[in-house]
């Protein structure tokens, strides 16, 4: 299997909370990394996302959480009054 990785960020201007993590989040940039499957078939390639990854890092820690893109593009839409 063949990945691709595509590196976003994305801005917070509220505290925010997601339904994986126990603690609500401060505002502020955070990382995301997208992981996507290549499948090559009939002269096209195809990209099938596998992981959303968004990165957290606090008093000197960094931690990696898997979130579902449909609950991150919420909190966006809740932070900006979407």
């Amino acid at each position: 299997m063949t990945l691709r990785t595509i590196k976003s960020s994305i801005a917070f201007a509220a505290p925010f909370k997601l339904e994986g993590l126990e603690d609500e989040q401060p505002a502020g940039r955070y990382d995301v990394e997208t992981d996507e499957e290549i499948i090559e078939g009939n002269g096209q390639t195809i990209y099938r996302r596998v992981a959303t990854l968004l990165i957290l890092r606090s008093h000197g820690l960094t931690r990696t959480v898997t979130v579902t893109p449909a609950e991150l593009e919420a909190a966006l839409a809740r932070d900006t009054g979407g």
